[in-house]
Order: structure tokens, then C-alpha cells, then sequence
């Protein structure tokens, strides 16, 4: 009950952002594009720009799972670095250790890749990291600890059953999914990383 109720949720706000932010929420989605209640199908006013600047900061927030303290943060960190802010905020969330656990396709969703980080299935260079916000360095080893391996969820992700709804695995990571490992390579650019963001429409709403 609570899973469907939890995906009832998440399908709401997948119509209400414009985007499907699980598998099942996509689905949802294709039977029932519109949003809900007796006005769903009713053309709606033209959003202002704050609203519009706003949606878009809170479609990205949601693809991350994170709180607004967290993105706040974010983009404070992206906007001291060199170059373009909107490009350096996804990239610096793209580094997080539970968006590189869904990336690998250890996890068929953000929150399921949370869980997993959180519950102390993962390992960063053979230590065990339960803070989805942990940022991963180039170069470290992101893979699951050997006494989970067996477990149902990582037999079914080592046998590639998420790839079908996944995006293809981005060239920053290196993942041998058989073995339950993936390796950042190098800096993920904003080019390559799979979420769907107008950034600098959230650059100009922070910048308000």
C-alpha cells in the first residue's frame, strides 16, 4: 500500500513538473498525460517568469531527490567555480554518490539509489559511504560491498534488468555491471549528464 501510494505521489508531481521521474511514473504519464481533477484537461494561464524559473529549479531538485538546502548549496559551490554556473550545478549534482549509483545502473531510480547508499550498500575505494551527497572524485570506484552482492536487487541490476529503462551509461563512468562496479573516469559535462534542465533558467531564479 504504501509503495502504490508513494507512486501515486510521484506520478502527481511527475505530471505537475512535465517530466517522468521514475520508470512507472512514465507510464502513468503516457496513460494520462494531464494533470488531475475535473480541471486537468482545462488550458491553463500563461506562467509568469518567476513561476516558470521556479518550475524549472524544482524539475531539477526532483531528478536528484534533494532538498532545497542541498541545491541552495549547490549552486552556491557551482557559482564560485570557474565557468558557466548552470553547467557547473549539474555537474557538481552529478558527482553525488547516489546519482552515480543510478547512473551505473545499480538502482532503477534515484530513491532506490539513496536507499542502497544510505542502507550501506555501497563502497567508494572499499569504504563504506552511507551519505547519498558524497561527492565522488575522479578516478574513485564506486561498487557494492561483497556481502550484498547476492542479494535479490543487485542480482537483478548485475543482470542489467534496468538497462531497459535507463539512459545509456554516460562516458564519464566506466561500469562493469557484471561485477557490480563503475569508476568515474573523469568530470561529468553538462552535455553528457541524462537529466532534462533549462539551468540557466535556475541560475536566473537564485540570481533573482
Amino acid at each position: 500500500m504504501a509503495n502504490n501510494t508513494r507512486a501515486r505521489r510521484t506520478a502527481r508531481l511527475s505530471r505537475a513538473l512535465g517530466i517522468a521521474l521514475t520508470p512507472k511514473a512514465a507510464k502513468y504519464m503516457e496513460r494520462r498525460p494531464y494533470g488531475p481533477g475535473e480541471h486537468g484537461r482545462a488550458r491553463k494561464k500563461q506562467d509568469s517568469d518567476y513561476a516558470v524559473r521556479l518550475r524549472e529549479k524544482q524539475r531539477l531538485r526532483a531528478q536528484y531527490g534533494i532538498r532545497e538546502a542541498q541545491m541552495t548549496r549547490a549552486f552556491e559551490e557551482a557559482r564560485r567555480t570557474k565557468g558557466l554556473t548552470g553547467e557547473n550545478l549539474i555537474e557538481l549534482l552529478e558527482m553525488r554518490l547516489d546519482a552515480l549509483v543510478l547512473r551505473a545502473g545499480f538502482a532503477r531510480t534515484i530513491a532506490q539509489a539513496r536507499q542502497l547508499v544510505v542502507h550501506r550498500h555501497i563502497l567508494v575505494d572499499g569504504i563504506r559511504v552511507d551519505r547519498p551527497s558524497f561527492r565522488v572524485s575522479e578516478g574513485q570506484l564506486v561498487h557494492v560491498h561483497s556481502r550484498s552482492e547476492t542479494m535479490p536487487p543487485f542480482q537483478v541490476a548485475a543482470a542489467g534488468a534496468h538497462r531497459d529503462v535507463l539512459p545509456i551509461v554516460p562516458a564519464y563512468l566506466d561500469v562493469k555491471l557484471d561485477a557490480l562496479q563503475a569508476r568515474l573516469v573523469r568530470r561529468p559535462k553538462r552535455s553528457e549528464v541524462p537529466v532534462t534542465c533549462e539551468e540557466q533558467l535556475v541560475v536566473e531564479f537564485y540570481a533573482r
